[in-house]
């Protein structure tokens, strides 16, 4: 085969160093409807940002019915490594919130709850002075897996003499069931 040259052995390092370099480049920038969406979740606008709106987490957390006097963070996770791999990014949601009058009490009541006494961790120094320090909070592995529906990880305490909850969650979507 004269005149045909091959790309040999160096060519073919060459070219999968390029394209192994040109995976690493960064992701165009997303559309707005994907700003709205993080925003949505709580990685938008500022970091670290204390907000108050209750939407994001009423469609998400449908079990614990409407909230007030909310406060959160959406902390995005493992953006600060190095070793991160381009991509969407895990988002904590945690924070805080009054329930309507009686339904902290409507929801420990439920026995196959099974609620126990249990201590909030790893609160954000944000949001540890907008926890009551009188709390008398109580956890249900099987009331998580309700609210979650599997789909993401989450832990809720509930404070039912306050109608209070506290919550820390990673990536959670919105919900599929209603009620108490």
């Amino acid at each position: 085969m004269a005149g045909t040259v091959g790309i040999g052995r160096r060519g073919v390092l060459a070219a999968g160093a390029l394209a192994a370099v040109a995976a690493c480049a960064p992701a165009p920038r997303k559309a707005d409807s994907e700003k709205g969406r993080k925003e949505d979740s709580g990685q938008g606008g500022e970091k670290d940002k204390v907000r108050t709106d209750p939407v994001p987490l009423e469609r998400r957390f449908t079990l614990l019915g409407p909230l007030s006097d909310v406060h959160w963070l959406g902390i995005p996770l493992g953006e600060d490594s190095r070793m991160s791999v381009p991509g969407p990014i895990d988002v904590r949601v945690v924070g805080v919130a009054r329930l309507e009058a009686g339904t902290g009490a409507a929801v420990v009541a439920v026995p196959q709850r099974d609620f126990r006494p249990g201590q909030p961790v790893r609160v954000p120094k944000k949001l540890a002075a907008l926890l009551p320090k009188s709390a008398a909070w109580v956890r249900s592995e099987a009331f998580n897996q309700e609210v979650t529906g599997g789909r993401y990880t989450g832990e809720f305490y509930v404070d039912a003499g306050a109608d209070r909850v506290y919550f820390d969650t990673v990536d959670p979507s919105v919900a599929a069931s209603t009620g108490p």
